[in-house]
């Protein structure tokens, strides 16, 4: 307990600085922004700012304005989700069915207020809880070898297909497709040139910003145009903001096994704030004595969604701080923000650089406790964010996503290759392939190469090391179980009747 408040108290006084405090505003502020306006979400919009924390001296800076966009989204995507019945982050999709109906009764403030105590109380516990797990995880990872981080790499990869919505036979081949695309480059070893096509632009490989970009920013900005605007805000029905007794009695519940549920699924690859509102949301309706009420305006539909999405969201950062390795898209770019500043993500950040990983964590309570007093004052002002057309503000999305892409290397190339993938990912959508395991496999395909030649080359190219040391085989197996689990003919029915729900 010393150890972890001597930790803490290292990481308040890193985040209590008056730079890390700015840096912090402006990140849950933009996430917030972002949460309401539907269309763009923190993925899109991490990817535009990364090019940014380039040129920013203090990556502990960099890196805490990037999570703030992240779990500030959280709660802005409720507010959109509330009031206009269109989801603002792909998370707050649940809170859509109890609080726009709370919206259409007049209980739109007492709506909105809940979701932001329920989110603080979830992003509160979540980060004590990542200060608490995150050290004996990081010493667990410093007896990992090439084998086991290998295995390790294998098994998240494969959660990640678990995890993902509709058949497991496409999310497979997004996998796939993303190791492949990783592979683009010069091979690390031989230095020989590989798929490049004699273009001295992808001698590197594909720019990770214009793959996020392309798939993430320009193909849902062409998604959104397809489809025709009708938002109904409720601006003179959010009156007061305080609920009722009985409403307060039947929230705390949800929040609490919400923030629960939300932790677990947060630390699981492929799982995140979007997994953990979905299941929050089932579980209360499957405890509820009156099921009936859920999707007509319960309380407790929104109360443990959006402690749910929080902590989720919250708890994805421990597999990266500690292991190294992204679970979800936006832990992704984290990693990659890590390395513009010349940090390895791992285990060894906890000791080459603690005010970095503990002014992270700490700087994730204030992010939270800023977030309560932004979103509940203004929400007059988001509301009238909310009336501005999306054909107005495509064009500025539009242009900042350019700007990012092109200045990562000042290079028009950068641009170009957000084109293909766009287009690419855009018919991902129509085709119902879900993107997200592309990106993990393509950020995880340059690590999953480098680690599976390092452990050949020690046990000089016998791949049996892989199951002989203990370790690595129980990863494997596990990811192996997983897989044939999924297949199972129940299991991959049911999967495809929650898709068809969705």
């Amino acid at each position: 307990m010393d150890t972890l408040l001597s930790n803490l108290a290292i990481g308040f006084s890193a985040a209590a600085t008056a730079q890390n405090l700015l840096y912090c505003f402006i990140g849950v502020t933009l996430g917030t922004l972002i949460g309401v306006l539907p269309g763009i979400g923190p993925l899109a919009t991490i990817a535009m700012l990364l090019p940014a924390t380039y040129k920013m001296t203090d990556p502990t800076s960099a890196l805490i304005m990037l999570a703030g966009i992240y779990y500030g989204a959280q709660y802005g995507g409720s507010t959109t989700a509330i009031l206009v019945n269109l989801p603002g982050e792909s998370s707050s999709v649940v809170t859509t069915l109890d609080g726009y109906q709370m919206a259409r009764r007049g209980r739109a403030g007492p709506a909105l207020a809940v979701a932001a105590v329920a989110s603080f109380f979830a992003g509160t516990v979540a980060t004590f809880l990542i200060a608490a797990f995150a050290p004996p995880l990081a010493e667990l990872a410093f007896k990992f070898g090439p084998a086991e981080y290998f295995s390790l790499m294998v098994l998240g990869l494969i959660a990640a297909v678990v995890l993902a919505h509709g058949s497991i036979i496409k999310a497979l081949a997004m996998v796939v497709l993303g190791l492949l695309l990783g592979m683009i480059g010069t091979d690390v070893n031989s230095g020989v040139a590989r798929f490049s096509f004699d273009l001295p632009e992808l001698s590197d490989g594909i720019e990770f910003v214009a793959v996020a970009m392309g798939m993430f920013g320009f193909a849902e900005i062409i998604l959104n145009l397809e489809q025709r605007e009708n938002r109904e805000v409720f601006t003179s029905k959010v009156g007061g903001l305080l609920p009722s007794g009985e409403e307060i009695k039947q929230s705390v519940g949800p929040v609490i096994r919400g923030t629960m549920l939300g932790s677990f699924l947060g630390i699981l690859p492929g799982g995140g704030a979007v997994l953990s509102s979905f299941s929050a949301y089932a579980l209360e309706k499957k405890i509820s004595k009156t099921p009936e009420r859920f999707g007509t305006g319960a309380i407790a539909g929104v109360a443990g969604p959006e402690a749910a999405n929080n902590a989720g969201a919250q708890t994805s950062f421990i597999p990266m701080l500690t292991l190294g390795i992204p679970t979800t898209p936006v832990m992704a770019l984290m990693v990659a923000a890590m390395m513009i500043h010349n940090i390895q993500p791992g285990p060894q950040v906890m000791t080459s650089n603690p005010t970095l990983f503990w002014g992270l964590i700490a700087s994730m309570w204030v992010g939270n406790l800023m977030l309560v007093i932004l979103n509940l004052p203004l929400i007059g002002l988001w509301i009238k964010l909310l009336s501005v057309p999306y054909r107005v503000l495509f064009p500025a999305i539009l242009l900042f996503c350019a700007i990012g892409a092109y200045s990562i290397n000042n290079n028009v190339f950068d641009v170009f290759m957000t084109i293909p993938f766009a287009i690419l990912g855009y018919l991902f959508k129509k085709f119902d392939c879900e993107p997200a395991p592309l990106l993990l496999g393509f950020v995880l395909g340059k690590l999953m190469e480098e680690y599976l030649r390092r452990a050949l080359t020690i046990s000089r190219g016998d791949p049996t090391v892989f199951f002989t040391r203990p370790l690595s085989a129980t990863l494997l197996a596990i990811a192996a179980v997983l897989l044939v689990l999924v297949f199972l003919p129940a299991i991959s029915k049911k999967r495809e009747e929650a898709f068809q729900e969705d």
